[in-house]
């Protein structure tokens, strides 16, 4: 049960009272989190394979930032080794964002690549994620759940698999699957069969879409043939504005990451905030919830990624929005939905309130 909140001081600073806005998160992937010293400790455990210089580039975010990508898959080519490497990570993970009014999380993992490259069983794996997040959960007062996610560079043959692991151990901290890595070559619909068999065993559904500038057609296609319940990213939609004006007309919610590597490298700095899609899709009407994604490695937590919202046309009283939405986007329990909505507006009007007009 959430802990009572002590009442806020007059006076608030914006990041104060972003900071204290209980949150959500509900795009974010589990090696993206991993803390510099906890990615130091896995390469001194595994004999060194990366050199320092290299793992300091991985935590440095430059004006224009180089791709995650072959971090996350150094993490399972060369040091995730035994279960309580992913049990450390998970559990890190859950107390950073906790820190950050981060009340409950949906965060992904592929299963794909714990397996076949850092050979770890499916089930031992996800028993050590499940004990972090109940470990958290005591000891942190949040709610972890884990959304195994297709590897799109695998092929669909092997995302099956993953989908059959997840029916044959299932527990209830594993709720839905996504998609990740590069969309690039790998349109979703590769990928209809293994969502078909998660969606008939009880499984909520999303997936990265309309990423790395990849067309508005991927995200036509997670929506159509795939049946997502909501889209991870999915910029490109502001594209095809009929596409666009049927997903606000079907309540559809969008998980968004302020830090997209690839609109930080492609937009002129001075243009970026104002030729942001996110600047277009909340402008249009879309609903949309901010998340950090990797945040470890974009060097952002959840209270800069919802401060940086308002660099796309956001005000204050917006942000209560971003709030509701992701209490709607969320795989939770209706009864614990209205609690937390009803709880959660009064927080945010409690905290409005304490705002210094300097804000």
């Amino acid at each position: 049960m959430t802990q009572p909140q002590e009442a806020p001081a007059a006076g608030l600073t914006l990041e104060q009272f972003v900071h204290a806005l209980p949150k959500m998160e509900l795009h974010c992937h589990l090696f993206g989190t991993v803390r510099k010293q906890t990615f130091i400790d896995l390469c001194q455990a595994a004999g060194n394979p990366i050199a320092r210089d290299e793992i300091e580039a991985f935590y440095t975010r430059g004006e224009k930032p180089v791709g995650v990508l072959r971090v996350l898959r150094a993490l399972d080519a060369q040091l995730i080794r035994n279960p309580q490497d992913l049990y450390r990570i998970t559990y890190e993970y859950l107390e950073d964002v906790r820190a950050h009014g981060v009340l409950y999380a949906e965060f992904f993992w592929n299963p794909t690549g714990t397996v076949r490259v850092s050979g770890i069983a499916y089930d031992r794996a996800q028993d050590a994620i499940v004990a972090a997040i109940r470990d958290a959960g005591r000891d942190f007062d949040v709610i972890g759940r884990l959304i195994p996610s297709i590897d799109r560079e695998a092929s669909p043959e092997e995302a099956l698999a993953m989908v059959q692991w997840m029916c044959d151990h299932r527990l209830p901290e594993v709720i839905g699957i996504g998609m990740d890595y590069r969309e690039n070559d790998r349109p979703p619909e590769l990928f209809e069969q293994a969502y078909r068999l998660a969606r008939e065993a009880g499984f909520k559904l999303t997936a990265h879409a309309g990423e790395f500038g990849m067309p508005w057609n991927n995200v036509d296609t997670a929506i159509e043939q795939l049946q997502v319940d909501r889209v991870d990213h999915g910029y490109t939609i502001v594209d095809n504005p009929a596409l666009l004006q049927r997903c606000i007309e079907r309540d559809m919610i969008f998980t968004v990451v302020p830090t997209n590597s690839y609109y930080l490298r492609t937009l002129a700095p001075q243009r970026w905030a104002l030729d942001h899609p996110i600047r277009q899709m909340v402008a249009a009407g879309l609903r949309v919830h901010p998340n950090t994604d990797d945040p470890t490695l974009h060097l952002v937590t959840p209270t800069a990624a919802w401060l940086m919202m308002m660099q796309f046309g956001l005000d204050v009283d917006a942000l209560r929005d971003c709030m509701l939405n992701g209490l709607d986007a969320a795989w939770i329990e209706d009864d614990l939905r209205q609690r937390w909505r009803t709880e959660w507006s009064a927080q945010f009007d409690q905290l409005r309130a304490c705002l210094s007009p300097a804000s």
